[in-house]
């Protein structure tokens, strides 16, 4: 019996879930990310989902991927150091725990068009950002954009709420607003900047699928629940890949090619989405 469940599971969607999620999380690991960007449009354009279940799976996937890859990372930015920076955790949370909630509510409530709309609107900023990733001087140890105190704290709410709704909408991690954000405005070494951004990320992600689990696509998880859990563990293993082979390819190079790919996936899909 257990011999011909396998072949089953592994055909079709299953494996083509986990060859993507494998493929995608490489490219996010070689850029310290999950990779989750690039997978909306695949969920969208390849397997077919609706963008809201899209979206929805797309969470569940990354929620899986940033508890591992806070896990691997802990060799590297032990807790310890972390907690250490647990007030600018607690910053960041304020808003985007509200953004999160606020945005997956609206989020339901939108037109098909709409959403595909916004999204494609989201992906192309994203990808803007990555191409500028090497202008905004992310490689070094800068100092803090503000001094600590009510100015910093009212800033570092504000970024948190919009990364909060950027992060519910897509379906995405943020760490491609965190990371700058933490590096720009608090001035924090960029290794230790992604550590925290998956730290911040995982309860705002938990916030947002919560909010999405009062949707009927929610059901989604259930009817397509071997795409997830090989597109997971798919994730999972690019993602380890990706770290290995961290400094093989010139970052700015890869961050270059990287931002174009999204730019011209996210366009090719949410443009001409049905």
């Amino acid at each position: 019996m257990t011999g011909s469940i396998w072949p089953r599971v592994l055909s079709g969607r299953g494996a083509a879930g986990f060859g993507w999620g494998a493929v995608i999380g490489t490219l996010g690991g070689l850029i310290g990310l999950g990779g989750a960007e690039f997978r909306l449009p695949v969920l969208v354009g390849r397997f077919r989902l609706p963008t809201l279940e899209a979206v929805i799976l797309n969470k569940a996937t990354s929620l899986v991927v940033v508890a591992f890859a806070l896990l691997f990372r802990a060799d590297t930015i032990s807790f310890s150091v972390l907690w250490a920076h647990v007030d600018i955790a607690l910053n960041l949370l304020a808003g985007s725990l509200v953004g999160a909630w606020w945005a997956a509510g609206h989020a339901m409530r939108l037109s098909r068009r709409w959403r595909d709309r916004i999204i494609l609107v989201l992906l192309v900023l994203l990808a803007l950002l990555m191409l500028s990733h090497y202008w905004l001087g992310l490689g070094g140890n800068g100092p803090a954009l503000l001094d600590a105190g009510l100015l910093r704290w009212l800033a570092g709410l504000a970024a948190g709420l919009g990364i909060g709704m950027v992060a519910a909408l897509l379906g995405v991690a943020g760490g491609e607003l965190l990371i700058p954000t933490l590096v720009l405005l608090y001035g924090l070494d960029i290794k230790l900047a992604g550590s925290l951004s998956l730290a911040i990320s995982l309860p705002t992600m938990i916030v947002g699928f919560t909010r999405y689990s009062q949707s009927g696509a929610f059901s989604v998880l259930k009817r397509e629940s071997v795409l997830f859990g090989w597109l997971a563990a798919g994730s999972i293993l690019g993602a380890a890949i990706g770290g290995l082979l961290l400094g093989v390819i010139p970052a700015d190079v890869l961050m270059t090619a990287l931002g174009v790919i999204l730019l011209v996936s996210a366009i090719k899909v949410f443009q001409h989405a049905h």
